[in-house]
């Protein structure tokens, strides 16, 4: 599978950070898209978006208690939404898009545009240093199998590695990379 960061056009990469444009603003809705700037979760929304996904256009806290078009994925997978804050609580979390092993794609203030981080990046802010979890849309296929060494399936057999079904229902005894 290509990397979720590789194939995002260009002008994702150049979108800068405008915290008013945040999905349901009246801003967004007069210029739909990225080219005027948007907020952390506009941003994760639209890579979800050009990845064929329809995210539920929800503030952060909503997205977290949603159960309707999302699910709580205890391990994140990409295209997960995974969620950070100051401390446990959703409202005004930041949100990224998880794009595999340790990494997640964010727009943030204190960048001011797309970059990719690991979870220690986040938690030596104290601004994210909470990780509330990841939240899985319904609609999102099972990714495929990565190819091994022989074409074939790669499995891992760390814990961190563990897929959950597409309802985050836990472990299905697979490991995959």
């Amino acid at each position: 599978m290509e990397s979720i960061t590789t194939t995002l056009p260009a002008e994702f990469w150049t979108v800068r950070y405008v915290g008013s444009r945040y999905p349901g603003a009246a801003a967004v809705a007069a210029r739909p898209g990225l080219a005027a700037g948007a907020n952390c979760q506009l941003f994760a929304y639209e890579v979800l978006r050009h990845h064929g996904l329809i995210p539920p256009e929800l503030r952060s806290s909503e997205l977290w208690s949603d159960t309707a078009a999302t699910v709580h994925a205890p391990v994140a997978r990409p295209l997960d939404l995974v969620l950070f804050n100051s401390t446990a609580v959703a409202y005004g979390a930041h949100v990224g898009v998880h794009v595999g092993d340790d990494a997640i794609l964010h727009l943030c203030a204190e960048v001011g545009h797309p970059v990719v981080w690991r979870a220690a990046d986040f938690a030596a802010r104290e601004r994210y240093a909470v990780r509330l979890g990841a939240k899985r849309l319904r609609n999102t296929p099972d990714p495929p199998e990565t190819g091994g060494p022989s074409g074939g399936p790669e499995r891992r057999t760390d814990p961190e590695h563990r897929e959950t079904d597409r309802q985050g229902r836990g472990d299905r005894g697979r490991y995959v990379r």
